[in-house]
């Protein structure tokens, strides 16, 4: 699982990658963008999760899956201070529960150990 990590995080926490939707964007579009931008990578097969809304700044936030395709790690200066593969059975310290990076990483582990899937809390 790619997780990535800011230098506003507290030490040693990784979570999801996050980005802003631009003008006329369509928000698949910016799935893709962010993540080339933010970590290197080329990504495939992207899947809508769910959605949260997000106190600051007054934003929606939009869940997905996806495949990776291609490329290596290069965190983008300024942004993303590490990134990197995680193997399911050695994470760090993940987002707390409640929050729709925590629930995307914990529907995946379920989905790969075939176990009961989490419900994203109201």
């Amino acid at each position: 699982i790619l997780l990535a990590r800011s230098s506003r995080f507290p030490p040693g926490m990784f979570s999801t990658l996050a980005g802003f939707v631009e003008p006329g964007e369509t928000v698949e579009r910016c799935v893709v963008r962010e993540v080339r931008e933010e970590v290197g990578l080329e990504i495939s097969d992207l899947q809508y999760i769910t959605s949260q809304s997000w106190p600051f700044p007054h934003s929606l936030m939009l869940g997905f899956h996806a495949r990776y395709a291609a490329g290596e790690i290069v965190p983008q200066p300024d942004e993303i201070e590490d990134a990197r593969w995680f193997r399911i059975d050695q994470l760090p310290q993940l987002p707390p529960p409640r929050t729709i990076s925590r629930y995307l990483i914990d529907l995946y582990l379920a989905r790969q150990s075939g176990s009961a899937e989490p419900v994203l809390p109201d």
